[in-house]
């Protein structure tokens, strides 16, 4: 017997006791009392709940002995299967890990290699970080040592420049600094303090092609710049500034005063003023534009070192170029005086030519016509000679012709 049938029989059970309860009740309800009424529901009461106890406790055990069959038969099965499934998962796991561990053996020899190469990379920038470290704190301390020997020297610069003939002093051997790398020499390429017809003095001079030339002064105004430069607030600097500006304006004006322009006595229609820094040229650029045109309108032209070495690379190429001239036009003046020398010794030699014609024929007329007519003679008289036998002088032979 199943369990469903059990449970089927049990319900019909508690139905029919139910329906039987109901009808006893329906019977004796007409005529029993109100107590008896209370004593028969309460006996129907009492019977039905050990009834249904009963068909619990039932359902209960026929439960429990099928869970135990369905266990038992399930507990053998499952665990059959799960022997199985359990060997063929262990056997896939263990191809499955021989495989990994092949990747994981050839992965860590991967791995081992590459760290054995950034290991030895590693040593080498280390060594590389440790040399170039070496090289940074030598040339930083180098760097300070100049720093500090730099700020001493701007340090007696600023005080030299405050004295102004220390300042035209340190114009012209910044001067010379730039002619030298130019390859300019003194007495060649230029002169210094060299007096002009007026008498002034011009710091420096430049000999021109056909006995011209160009004067250089080199003094200028620094005093305002540099307290420009030491100023301590923008009011201060700004007048600063505008002084500086005034004093290179008053400079100007004060060389084109000097008679270093003098084209009557062989000078160039302007004159130079070299700016010994290149700071204070950009300086007078930025903060007055138009302060070098009017320098050169009035014929006077703002020189900072490197726009004076183009001027005497310009300058030397252009001496170098008129030598080049001269040389060529005395060549040329050397060849024209050939030219006529030589026409009149072609002259005399054709003339001289004409001469040696002439006495060459001369003398074949000589020594072909005029030598056989004496021969015959000659020979004339010696047959005379012979035929009267007269004799020669003593010691002499007749002639073999």
């Amino acid at each position: 017997m199943t369990a469903g049938t059990v449970a089927l029989l049990l319900v019909v059970g508690v139905l029919i006791a139910a329906a039987t309860a109901l009808i006893t009740i329906t019977l004796f309800r007409q005529r029993a009392a109100a107590e008896l009424a209370r004593q028969i529901a309460q006996q129907t009461e009492a019977q039905r709940a050990q009834d249904v106890q009963a068909v619990i406790d039932r359902v209960k055990a026929v439960f429990a002995d099928l869970s135990r069959e369905a266990l038992s038969s399930n507990s053998e099965q499952l665990l059959r299967l799960a022997t199985e499934r359990l060997t063929a998962l262990t056997r896939e796991s263990e191809t499955k890990l021989d495989a990994k561990k092949q990747l994981i053996d050839e992965a860590t020899k991967q791995i081992a290699a590459r760290l054995t190469e950034l290991s030895s990379a590693v040593q080498t920038l280390e060594r590389d970080r440790r040399e170039a470290q070496g090289a940074l704190l030598q040339k930083l301390e180098q760097a300070a040592r100049v720093t500090g020997e730099l700020q001493t020297t701007t340090a007696q610069l600023r005080e030299a420049l405050a004295n102004p003939q220390r300042r035209g002093q340190w114009g012209e051997r910044m001067a010379e600094d730039v002619l030298r790398l130019a390859g300019f020499m003194e007495g060649v390429n230029y002169t210094k303090q060299r007096k002009t017809e007026q008498g002034k003095k011009p710091d420096f001079t430049f000999p021109l092609p056909q006995g011209r030339c160009v004067n250089m002064d080199v003094k200028f105004p620094l005093a305002n710049y540099l307290k420009w430069l030491d100023a301590p607030d923008d009011g201060t600097r700004v007048q600063a500034a505008d002084a500086f500006l005034k004093d290179v304006r008053a400079r100007i004006r004060e060389v084109t005063t000097r008679e270093y322009i003098d084209p009557q006595n062989g000078t160039v229609d302007c004159v130079l003023v070299f700016i010994p820094n290149e700071q204070v040229y950009a300086f007078i650029h930025e903060h007055d534009p138009g302060l070098l045109d009017e320098a050169v309108q009035q014929k006077v032209v703002l020189c900072s070192p490197l726009t004076l070495y183009a001027f005497l690379t310009v300058l030397r190429q252009a001496a170098e170029n008129a030598q080049v001239e001269q040389s060529s036009r005395e060549i040329l003046a050397l060849l024209g005086a050939f030219n006529k020398e030589w026409s009149k010794f072609a002259e005399l030699l054709d003339k001289l030519g004409e001469g040696l014609e002439k006495v060459m024929k001369q003398y074949e007329e000589l020594a072909s016509t005029r030598s056989r007519k004496l021969e015959r003679q000659l020979a004339q008289i010696e047959a005379v000679r012979t035929q009267r036998q007269i004799a020669l002088p003593y010691g002499e032979q007749p002639s073999a012709g």
